[in-house]
């Protein structure tokens, strides 16, 4: 059985009878974990064991877990800081800040590998521009190359773990107000305008990134579609002019920024058409069951070998992790990253 392009959450800490035959139908591909989902290392590790065990080949498996304020799993994890920090860190020393965003990268995808995790959305490369509390402080930096010469990093250490790297949220969200999970947000500035947020993107995709997941934002120069339902966008940009080979996400179809565009069938047909490759539906259980009963999605050859390619590797025991020297450089760097800085009001810079 491939995997079908169709991703599901679960309801609580282990897998109830009617989750396992859903992820047995042939639409499924992929599982989605919240916070919902996690009480220890070790039930973590079960769960994943239980979900991979479905299937052949296995399930993918995936979180948010990019740090602050979105970080799914928290006790026995090491607490990640926001993205802000390392663009923080940056502006200090661009070594040191190049060097925090490969440990972190390593740390995060390191931690969630070993329990058996595929995959984590990050990094977030959505440019701070001061106007998203949707982003805020999952943003690296105001400037695109900056971002961009992050991300890469960061990236870089995730593959040291043996995670692919989902960039998000395509084409760019930092610069509206609006909250695409309660309403569908309306970028109108002009395309010379929005070419900057495709910057890190050109970067990530030139040294092989994995996957990219697109945004439920309107860019009104572009298409009255959203990124993640506009064929414009995912077909056009990403593949064509960007020359995106990887795996696209679509952002969540249960969020509000796609609820205007049809029921869950006809989103995720229109996302299909698009060009993404996975259609997350959480935290709507019905609109899940009513997707995989519908029979209207035609799944694309292309998307199961992108899609295969997501698998993680190179796992390592959770006790062997905590004994690599790169574990505690990481670990180390999450911590500096979350101190407060200390203000000098003699002029000095920050520490």
């Amino acid at each position: 059985m491939t995997l079908g392009p169709v991703m599901l959450d679960l309801s609580g800490i282990a897998l109830e009878p009617v989750e396992r035959e859903l992820l047995g139908h042939p639409l499924v591909g992929s599982v989605i974990l919240f916070s919902r989902n996690y009480e220890s290392a070790d039930q973590l590790r079960r769960l994943v064991q239980e979900i991979h065990a479905i299937r052949t080949p296995a399930l993918l498996v995936a979180v948010d877990h990019e740090g602050g304020r979105v970080q799914r799993f928290q006790d026995g994890f090491t607490r990640l800081p926001a993205m802000r920090a390392i663009g923080r860190q940056y502006d200090r020393s661009r070594v040191d800040g190049l060097a925090i965003a490969r440990r972190l990268g390593w740390l995060m995808a390191a931690e969630l590998r070993a329990v058996g995790v595929d995959l984590s959305f990050a990094p977030c490369v959505d440019l701070d521009y001061g106007v998203s509390q949707t982003i805020g402080d999952r943003a690296l930096h105001p400037h695109a190359a900056v971002v961009g010469e992050l991300a890469v990093a960061y990236v870089l250490g995730m593959r040291d773990a043996g995670m692919m790297a989902t960039a998000k949220h395509f084409p760019g969200h930092g610069a509206v107000a609006a909250d695409s999970h309660i309403t569908l947000p309306v970028d109108r500035r002009a395309w010379t305008d929005i070419e900057a947020d495709l910057s890190p993107y050109r970067r990530l995709i030139a040294n092989g990134l994995a996957a990219v997941m697109a945004a439920h934002v309107v860019f009104e120069s572009v298409d009255e579609m959203p990124a993640s339902l506009s064929p414009r966008w995912i077909n056009g940009v990403l593949r064509t002019e960007l020359a995106f080979q990887g795996a696209v996400f679509a952002d969540d179809l249960s969020m509000a920024g796609a609820a205007a565009f049809g029921d869950i069938p006809t989103r995720a047909g229109l996302a299909l058409a698009a060009g993404c490759d996975v259609l997350p539906v959480c935290n709507d259980r019905a609109a899940a069951l009513q997707l995989l009963d519908s029979r209207r999605l035609t799944v694309n050859p292309v998307s199961r070998m992108r899609l295969a390619r997501l698998h993680g590797r190179d796992a390592v025991d959770w006790r062997v992790l905590r004994s690599d020297p790169r574990w505690e450089e990481g670990f180390t760097a999450a911590r500096r990253c979350l101190e407060r800085p200390v203000l000098h009001l003699d002029g000095g810079r920050d520490a």
